[in-house]
């Protein structure tokens, strides 16, 4: 949505990366202190993740440039390589913040195996370099260790459909007999919802300097 919305696709730069690719690509060369968003859900208590309020803090910030620079929707904006860093940058931390917590509730629980844990990041968001590095230091810190796919496993949301269909037959969820009707659905969850249990332990972060090399 970022991406669209800086018409990134214009960028001479960009013209054949998806939106993803074009942030960290840009963003490598701009300053993140330039745009300075607020990380999502910040006074909410637990490891949920939401990208609605950055959206419309961008959307506003682009607004605004655009009427400074008095072009159009649609149009390139000077700034672009700044914004993408911020972006990136407050993106990362809101990952980074929502996975420390859960990390830190399993270890009270005794969720976590022994001696050593993993960390999976997996999916679109683990083909971006920054995040992975900003994520490695939450590993590091907590004494887990990060694990990511290849890249070219972290680009095809049907491979993560599949693969979840696999976990599901594993575990004889949701298997229906050829006769059944079939119905869809837009989330598809494994395992129990802990996010109550998560709100109500109230654990608060401590705050985990993340040095991230461009």
């Amino acid at each position: 949505d970022v991406a669209r919305r800086l018409s990134l696709i214009k960028h001479p730069e960009c013209s054949t990366l998806s939106g993803g690719q074009a942030i960290e690509h840009l963003a490598k060369t701009g300053d993140r202190k330039k745009f300075v968003f607020t990380t999502p859900m910040g006074q909410v208590h637990d490891c949920c993740f939401s990208f609605a309020g950055l959206r419309n803090q961008v959307s506003m910030t682009v607004m605004k440039k655009e009427a400074e620079e008095g072009i159009e929707q649609g149009t390139l904006l000077s700034c672009v390589n700044d914004i993408a860093a911020g972006v990136q940058y407050t993106v990362a931390s809101h990952l980074a913040k929502r996975t420390h917590r859960a990390i830190l509730f399993c270890k009270t629980r005794g969720l976590l195996p022994s001696p050593r844990p993993t960390l999976v990041l997996s999916g679109g968001v683990a083909s971006n370099q920054y995040i992975r590095r900003t994520l490695s230091v939450i590993a590091e810190k907590t004494g887990l260790d990060l694990v990511c796919p290849p890249a070219q496993f972290c680009t095809d949301n049907g491979v993560m459909i599949a693969w979840n269909g696999v976990e599901r037959l594993r575990e004889g969820k949701g298997i229906l007999p050829p006769d059944v009707d079939v119905f869809y659905e837009p989330r598809s969850p494994l395992g129990v919802d802990m996010t109550a249990e998560v709100r109500a332990a109230k654990i608060s972060l401590r705050s985990v300097k993340i040095k991230v090399p461009d």
